[in-house]
Order: C-alpha cells, then structure tokens, then sequence
C-alpha cells in the first residue's frame, strides 16, 4: 500500500483509455504519453494496460508501506527515495517504509510511476482511467489528494523473478535500481524536441497557401489555457480561403483544428468525441510523445509527413517495444 503525503499538481490514475463508447459521447482519456506508460509498465512485468500514477510537472511525495517493484518513465521530475536520487526508465525494487518524492522538473513535464501488479482501482467502462470532469474511472474520478491510500494487485510470475532478483542486493539501502534499462533508442530525448512530424489534414487545402506555408515553418507556444483535453497555440494567424460550414465529425489524439480566431488548437487525450472546427493536420502517432511532454510556454515546431511514412515510423516503434518486452521475458525466465 502507499500513502499519498503531497499530492503534487495533477497526479491521477491512468491507463490506455476507455474506448468502445465515443458513440454515447464517452470521451476516451487515458494515459497522456503512451509511449513513456506503456515501458513503464512492461519494466515491472505488467500488463501494458495495467493502472500507472500520472504526475504532471510538480510530482507528489508518496510513502510505501510494503516492499514495492517499480519504475518511473517520462518527463524526469528528479525522484528520489530517501533523499537518494532515482533513475528514470529502469525497474526499481523499494523496500518498504521509504517515501519517493519528485522535485523541479528537468525535462518534460509528465511522469509514469508503475508498480508490479499495476494499482488496483474499480474498472469503469472496461477503463481504469480518470476521467477528472465526468468524475469517474480512477481513485474516485478524481486527481490524488493528500491522505489517500492505494493498493496494487498480485504481481505476476515476471514481476515477480525482477522482484527477487533485485531483492538481494538491496542490503541496507531503501531501494535498489536494475543495472540495465530501456533501449537508448526507445527513449525520447525531451530536452532536445524535435520537429513534431504531421500529416495534413482533411481540411489542409482549404487554408491559404500563406497559412499552409507559415505552419510548416514558425515555430507556436503551447499557452497556460492548455489542459488534457488540447493544448491552445498560439503563433502566426492561420486563415482559410474563404469562410465554410462545417459538420462535426469523429477526431483524436493529435488533431489539429483551427477555430475562426485562427489559432490551433491541438486535441489530446481527454478531447470532446467529436469536432466541427477544420483540421489543418493530424500528429504521427511516434510522436504524441514529444506532444504529450510539452509545458505552457513550449515551442513546438511541425514539419510534414506522408500518411506511408508516419505508419511506418509507427510501425518501427512498435517493433522496439517488442524487442524489449521479449528481452525482459528472456532475462528473467
């Protein structure tokens, strides 16, 4: 069990999302950076599904009650266990009574914590997930607060041979990390963003050439109205060639739409199920991370992709997280 001392700016319980039920306007939520949740969880021999703690910029200070396997992935919030800095993107064995903490951010903004057996909260609509406006899913249907208790499953038989084998060199200490983590290669380099990759959109032809050039060239600043639902950009007035009426459809995680004011709007992961505004561009799936990862007062530049090239990029990451997977069932069989 763990005890939640500080509950930092906005921690909450999270998974892949809820979907199957967009069509009664059942927003999907989830998990922000899937990239940085789904390690986090295959690190501790979970399910890639399983119920992770998202902190976002200013993480909480949480007391284990009981020796717990665990691992941090995403933005690096410095986390330390007893004072004693923790690394991020590898397992951790911590024995019981010790209190983690995060500090000042370093890179990023959001961070993964899991723990073998994932944290067991009521399933809502086939989702663990927190759904902070609808209040439900999650510890409550609410952002973590001071003095809440959560508990986690039985932890699996992977889980449990990472368990044991970083057990024994614990010692005295309050926590003890692996001597290997996740491929350099699957690991995002958030202090260095690169250009966030996009496709056009359905709308794309009906800007001005002016606005399709100016998107694909000036950099816009993600602004303080921002929250999970979509990030509010500002930058370079983008207009259309003329005025159009349009008919709400389906959207997702990093589309992009354009109100009249013409400033972007990027949709994230707690975004309404449907949207009328025209779509400029769709982010490549690779990179919702580097999305995900971005604070108010961030830069984000765009760079065009094809449709071909963003699914085989997609394709070539899932490919990775494989690797790993398969390399952590083969270490510790």
């Amino acid at each position: 069990m763990i005890t939640i001392i500080k509950p930092g700016l906005l921690t909450s319980v999270q998974d892949l999302g809820r979907y199957g039920f967009q069509k009664y306007g059942v927003i999907a939520s989830g998990v922000m950076d899937q990239l940085a949740y789904r390690i986090s969880n295959l690190l501790v021999g979970n399910d890639e599904n399983a119920a992770t703690l998202e902190a976002t910029l200013l993480g909480p200070t949480i007391k284990f009650h009981n020796d717990a396997l665990i691992s941090i992935c995403g933005g690096d919030l410095s986390p330390s266990i007893d004072g004693q800095a923790v690394s991020n993107w590898r397992p951790v064995f911590v024995r019981g009574g010790s209190t983690l903490k995060f500090g000042p951010g370093k890179s990023g903004c959001r961070a993964y914590l899991a723990v073998a057996g994932g944290f067991s909260v009521p399933s809502v609509m086939n989702s663990k997930s927190t759904y902070l406006r609808a209040e439900i899913g999650g510890f409550f249907g609410r952002a973590l607060k001071e003095g809440d208790q959560l508990t986690w499953g039985s932890p699996g038989k992977l889980s449990s041979s990472i368990n044991d084998r970083l057990r024994k060199n614990v010692s005295e200490n309050s926590f003890v990390e692996s001597d290997w983590l996740a491929s350099r290669d699957l690991i995002p380099d958030y202090a260095n963003r690169p250009s966030i990759r996009v496709m056009e959109g359905r709308e794309f032809d009906l800007f001005t050439k002016e606005s399709q050039e100016i998107f694909f060239n000036e950099p816009f600043e993600v602004t303080s109205q921002s929250d999970r639902m979509g990030y509010r950009l500002k930058g370079p007035i983008l207009t259309m060639e003329k005025a159009e009426e349009m008919i709400s459809e389906a959207v997702g995680f990093g589309t992009i739409q354009v109100p009249s004011e013409g400033n972007p709007i990027v949709l994230l992961a707690d975004r309404q199920t449907t949207g009328g505004y025209p779509k400029i561009g769709q982010i490549a799936f690779v990179d919702l991370t580097y999305l995900a990862q971005a604070k108010p007062g961030d830069r984000l530049r765009f760079s065009k992709v094809s449709l071909e090239e963003a699914q085989s990029l997609h394709l070539e990451q899932e490919r990775r997280i494989k690797e790993l997977r398969i390399g952590i069932s083969l270490k510790y069989r």
